[in-house]
């Protein structure tokens, strides 16, 4: 048990790489994940997951695959998507998820063809699907500021982000405009789809995030304690996602989803709260 378990992460840098990103990724996704399935914007997270796509193609055209500016462009892709799709949502008939979905699937497509444009068929499963096992100190670096500064502004919006999620006829009428905090909390969720960018690719970016967090939801009711419950599944799917890639040699994103899909059937059947076990709880 320990040569399986212990002995490849004493061994290899790049699997303590993996994992202390890992690490910083569950702290800074669970949270975010949580406030998504309280908000009910689980599939706009899936939406804002594929918005980054056109920023990393056009930081993969002028420097190749690296990382710092893939996720540079991430970023900017991100926040344009979601500013124009709050922007289309306040000024027509369309409702927000459905903005969402028809830029989501403008960014989907324009960079699928501008990686095609330099890169090959290789290339572009690698930014799909990403490798955690590739991380280098300057990505690790990365992933850990942007989970720090996720961290850091969550905990200064916790109250108003909480109410305007249960409440935001009660936030307007004290005057405190919910939108701000909204955005705020979307420029959040793009930051953390970067970071995971890093490690699982653009397809697989959003299971850190969300898998965790519904996973959750069968075993606490406090917004706290939800928190903590993502946080363990998120870093205990990675570090056994992470030993299965290795002895097994499965691509490692996929496989700490797969891993994390485990802890959402199993919740979801024997969860303390509104499980198929206990319904009515």
């Amino acid at each position: 048990m320990i040569d399986f378990f212990i002995t490849p992460f004493e061994s290899y840098a790049f699997l303590r790489r993996g994992l202390m990103a890992c690490f910083a990724l569950s702290l800074g996704c669970a949270p975010i994940g949580v406030f998504l399935v309280l908000r009910r914007m689980s599939l706009m997270g899936d939406a804002l997951s594929h918005s980054v796509l056109p920023g990393v193609a056009i930081g993969y055209l002028f420097a190749g695959l690296s990382l710092p500016a893939m996720g540079i462009g991430g970023v900017f892709s991100g926040l344009i998507v979601a500013s124009l799709a709050s922007f289309v949502s306040r000024k027509t008939l369309l409702k927000e998820d459905a903005s969402f979905v028809g830029f989501y699937l403008i960014a989907l497509a324009l960079g699928a063809v501008l990686v095609s444009v330099k890169g090959n068929s290789v290339d572009l499963i690698h930014i799909l699907f990403g490798s955690i096992l590739a991380v280098n100190k300057a990505s690790l670096l990365l992933v850990s500021s942007i989970s720090s500064v996720s961290l850091l502004v969550l905990a200064l919006i916790y109250r108003p982000l909480i109410i305007e999620c249960f409440d935001p006829i009660f936030m307007r009428s004290i005057g405190v405009r919910g939108h701000y905090y909204h955005m705020m909390f979307m420029g959040l969720v793009v930051l953390n789809m970067v970071a995971a960018f890093q490690a699982l690719g653009t397809l697989m970016a959003l299971g850190m995030m969300m898998m965790p967090a519904i996973a959750a939801r069968f075993w606490a009711r406090e917004i706290w304690s939800l928190c903590v419950f993502a946080f363990f599944f998120a870093l205990t799917a990675s570090y056994i996602g992470l030993v299965l890639s290795f002895h097994y040699h499965w691509p490692s994103g996929p496989s700490i989803i797969l891993i994390g899909s485990i802890f959402y059937v199993f919740s979801l059947t024997l969860g303390r709260y509104g499980s198929l076990r206990h319904p009515r709880l």
